[in-house]
């Protein structure tokens, strides 16, 4: 599932990889990665992969879950697809309560002592998704786990959903995605060292000397 994953990101150009001509994100950090799952939405196949990924992640490790929780934006299409599949409940969660009318956070019924499923498309530091997590125990939920389509698995990440109790699982990650990405030539093998420094400290811009 990993690698079927990571291939199709890659197919569909949801995940760039140029080490050689790096992003710059939102932040100012240059990377040599730049990913974007909301396309997945777009390819029927792709986003079934995905919905059959968490059905069977959820099958295994929560199969106690009563609602599934989609982290806005991005985990909301396929948090709606794996409901329906699963016949649960579900809601999607803001970052932060809206500025006017009710000033809801969750939209959709959430209820005390409900078990739930948090998706979202993509984990960086865990920052949004943990605020999320956060806004659905005030209400009363217990939180199972996080699921994601892809994680770049910083160790800040880690850390962060190690420190706030939270369990997470990606469908595919960085390490993968860059061995499919040589095997399916998106990128060389001269080209891995500056991948793999760049992830080992993302903050530095020494891999680009690499």
């Amino acid at each position: 599932m990993k690698e079927l994953i990571a291939k199709h990101l890659l197919n569909i150009e949801a995940v760039f990889l140029k080490p050689n001509d790096p992003f710059t994100w939102t932040s100012g950090m240059l990377s040599p990665i730049y990913c974007d799952n909301r396309i997945t939405i777009s390819y029927p196949e792709v986003r079934n992969d995905i919905a059959e990924g968490f059905k069977a992640i959820i099958e295994e490790k929560f199969p106690d879950v009563e609602m599934i929780a989609g982290a806005a934006t991005g985990g909301v299409p396929h948090a709606t697809l794996l409901s329906d599949r699963l016949g649960l409940p579900m809601s999607y969660v803001r970052s932060k309560p809206k500025g006017h009318g009710k000033g809801n956070q969750i939209e959709g019924k959430a209820t005390d002592g409900q078990k739930v499923v948090i998706i979202e498309d993509l984990i960086s530091t865990g920052g949004s998704v943990i605020k999320v997590a956060n806004a659905l125990k005030q209400a009363g939920c217990e939180v199972l786990g996080v699921l994601s389509i892809f994680t770049y698995g910083f160790d800040k990440a880690g850390i962060a959903f190690e420190n706030e109790g939270i369990s997470y699982t990606s469908l595919t990650d960085y390490d993968t995605l860059i061995k499919v990405g040589v095997e399916e030539g998106f990128v060389t093998e001269n080209e891995i060292h500056k991948l793999k420094t760049w992830r080992n400290n993302p903050d530095s811009r020494e891999w680009m000397k690499s």
